[in-house]
């Protein structure tokens, strides 16, 4: 999840005024999350079965929009568009989204295990 990592210090960076370190960050990031989208598309095509990879590899594509958006709006000012922020905001919620759907499986054998007497 290091593309959320950078999305998420990205968003930090512009809250406290570094907007530099913001666009440099969603630059990083960018790269890495479309490698995850392309490896994530390339599993659920080995596997077609499987509707949770179906979601991940639409989620990390959806994540790629988002950030190139976000890049792109950004590129052009000196401070950050409210339409950079809200794609940079959409994106964090996108990879919310996905932390929550790899962690699923787990909490469900957690919560399946009987109880004991």
């Amino acid at each position: 999840m290091l593309p959320a990592l950078l999305a998420l210090v990205a968003a930090v960076a512009d809250s406290a005024g570094a907007h530099n370190l913001g666009f440099y960050m969603l630059v990083t990031a960018l790269p890495f999350t479309a490698v995850a989208a392309l490896a994530s598309f390339g599993d659920y095509l080995e596997t077609r079965e499987d509707a949770v990879g179906a979601l991940q590899a639409l989620l990390w594509g959806v994540a790629v929009v988002l950030l190139v958006l976000a890049c792109a709006v950004r590129s052009q000012s000196l401070e950050v568009p409210p339409l950079a922020a809200s794609a940079l905001v959409a994106c964090l919620g996108v990879f919310a989204i996905k932390a929550v759907l790899a962690a699923a499986p787990f909490a469900r054998r957690l919560a399946l295990r009987p109880a004991k007497p």
